[in-house]
């Protein structure tokens, strides 16, 4: 015989187109997958900036300020400059709106988060005898965020409670 076969030529075109169908669905299924390690990245982030918002206001953050649900919506940003001081709620207020204004900046879909502070046992500890200290807060804080990895469309984000995922993170502040 002198020369291919039609067959031979189909097989191997078969094969072939085979080969880079596969390739494309490992592209998507690498790309999504990069897409959902980027959102968890900024999730760590997230929580890290504010477990640090947290712990430069420890007067606040022994009087609860800062336990509370996400996104929080109450009032407008404190102006807090050289003119007008703010306090340790005023602060926590402003911690709490611009925190939220980055959750929803930087996560798809968010859901229902929390954070939730537990004092120390011990009740005489007094926070303004002890600033200087580390920690000046002796309890705990749970920071939960919930958000929806995005689907197939766009504008489809998951955001039926099922398919929500979530970060949880107890630390001591």
């Amino acid at each position: 015989m002198r020369g291919v076969s039609l067959i031979e030529v189909l097989m191997a075109v078969l094969i072939f187109s085979l080969g880079l169908i596969g390739l494309a669905g490992l592209l998507i299924v690498s790309t999504r997958s990069n897409q959902t390690a980027f959102v968890r990245t900024q999730v760590t982030f997230l929580a890290s900036s504010m477990a640090d918002r947290m712990r430069a206001n420890p007067y606040g953050l022994w009087k609860d300020y800062y336990s509370d649900t996400f996104p929080y919506t109450t009032g407008t940003v404190p102006k807090c400059d050289v003119s007008a001081a703010c306090g340790p709620e005023d602060i926590a207020k402003r911690d709490k709106l611009l925190w939220t204004s980055q959750l929803k900046a930087f996560l798809p879909g968010l859901g229902p988060s929390t954070i939730a502070c537990t004092k120390a046992t011990d009740m005489s500890y007094d926070p303004t005898a002890v600033i200087a200290m580390r920690p000046p807060f002796g309890g705990t804080c749970t920071m939960i965020i919930t958000w929806a990895e995005r689907g197939y469309g766009s504008t489809d984000d998951n955001t039926a409670d099922g398919s929500l995922q979530s970060f949880t993170w107890v630390f001591q502040p």
